[in-house]
């Protein structure tokens, strides 16, 4: 399983191993870019709400697998738990114009919209996240 540091300058070639497990598994360009999208919206938020606002350093681990007629991109972080839960996936209202809005927000959103299914557990002291998309 590949392992990155949890940096910003990581996200890039977490982009290309996830877009790189997608076409091989056959997903059109779109499927790739949604589920590239995803991944990355939740990678961005491990560095930065996990790793640099709790002042602490980690990795990121991504791995894919083909199961049951589906793509699963796993990834695991060990910055301190976030439960998704706990946020809204969906805005109150998304007809407000974005200048009028406070930074954020949407990456859970963008996350959920983009895969057939998102999961988060806390695993033996580690954060899984998992996105899932039907093959063609």
């Amino acid at each position: 399983m590949p392992t990155f540091p949890g940096t910003l300058d990581s996200l890039e070639a977490i982009r290309t191993f996830v877009g790189d497990a997608a076409a091989r598994a056959g997903l059109d360009s779109g499927a790739v870019y949604r589920l590239s999208l995803a991944v990355d919206e939740v990678a961005t938020n491990v560095v930065m709400h996990g790793y640099q606002e709790n002042s602490c350093s980690g990795s990121i681990e991504v791995d894919s697998a083909i199961e049951d007629g589906m793509l699963i991109v796993r990834m695991f972080d060990t910055s301190p738990e976030y439960t998704p839960d706990d946020h809204e996936v969906l805005p109150e209202d998304l007809s407000v114009p974005l200048e009028d809005r406070e930074p954020g927000g949407l990456g859970l959103f963008l996350t959920a919209q983009s895969v057939d299914d998102f999961r988060y557990e806390r695993l033996d002291g580690r954060n899984l996240h998992d996105f899932r998309v039907n093959l063609p």
